[in-house]
């Protein structure tokens, strides 16, 4: 990574408790973090837009990039430069995903993209070229056409999604276009020195939204956390070294809520759920051990809103 952030951060339960007595300016704290991070990013972008008029932002699943690149989107207006904000989904293959080889779906794969026309509009939009960005329906799994943007010497075009640092996909632009990277890097520790992986905060994030947005029982989610991880490694990873910087999106009150909304949300079945596999056994604990605060205490444009509605 061109710049890699600070090393990995650790904070403890202790410390988040401590914290939490006084939830308003906890809050308040944590958001403060946060739209900094997004105020250097804007501000790194603005610098050099000119030259390198798009944005290419990736990280896995669970890490905040929608949110993220339309908080970028509004820092840049603040600086009177337009932006639009394309999500990589919108380019996926129209149709039923095919197996792969051993006959299974890969829901992560590169090829879910149809990174030909993606590589292509990029490249137009470059050139300062108009294109019409497609529209991709999630319901029957169909692509229609969608808004016409430009690159018109003013605008930032953001492009949103796990593949969007890989060249493969959206083809060689480090001369156009800032590279960045988001994910949860925070590590949280009890007290006796046991950590949480950020990828399993990652997975308490998608918990709440799986059951909330996309009706799914916490069985399932749990279920399908190996193949996801299996596709940050094989199709993730191996590409974040090549941001130009990294985001870490993680807010020190988002446990606390967590626990609110899961708690109201699983009346017991999620410990239960979560027992049964070995690898996850840790995730009840710390849950646990949290002070919690109200979802309704979330401001409404936080990043956290992204998971818990």
């Amino acid at each position: 990574m061109s710049e890699s952030s600070h090393h990995i951060r650790i904070v403890t339960l202790d410390e988040l408790n401590r914290h939490a007595e006084n939830t308003e300016k906890f809050i308040a704290d944590s958001e403060k973090q946060y739209t900094a991070k997004i105020s250097e990013a804007a501000q790194r972008i603005a610098d050099c837009y000119k030259e390198k008029p798009l944005v290419l932002l990736s990280g896995p699943s669970g890490s905040g990039k929608t949110t993220t690149a339309y908080r970028i989107a509004k820092q840049l207006a603040d600086k009177d430069i337009k932006s639009v904000v394309i999500s990589m989904d919108d380019y996926f293959v129209p149709g039923a995903i095919p197996p792969d080889k051993n006959g299974k779906i890969d829901l992560e794969a590169p090829e879910r993209v149809d990174c030909e026309l993606l590589k292509k509009d990029l490249l137009t939009l470059t050139s300062g070229g108009e294109v019409q960005l497609p529209k991709f329906d999630f319901t029957d799994k169909s692509r229609s056409q969608g808004n016409k943007i430009r690159c018109d010497g003013n605008t930032v075009v953001i492009i949103e999604g796990i593949h969007a640092l890989n060249p493969a996909v959206t083809g060689e632009l480090h001369d156009h276009a800032t590279f960045i990277y988001v994910s949860v890097r925070t590590r949280i520790a009890d007290e006796k020195g046991t950590l949480l992986h950020p990828s399993k905060i990652r997975l308490i994030r998608r918990l709440s939204r799986d059951k909330l947005f996309r009706g799914r029982d916490y069985h399932r989610t749990i279920e399908q956390f190996p193949s996801v991880q299996r596709g940050e490694s094989l199709y993730i990873m191996p590409y974040k070294h090549l941001a130009d910087f990294d985001i870490d999106t993680f807010f020190p009150y988002e446990l606390s809520v967590y626990r609110s909304v899961l708690a109201k949300l699983c009346e017991n079945d999620l410990e239960e759920c979560i027992m049964q596999v070995n690898r996850y056994s840790e995730l009840p604990k710390f849950l646990s051990q949290i002070a919690p605060i109200p979802a309704e205490a979330v401001p409404d444009d936080s990043l956290i809103k992204e998971f818990i509605g």
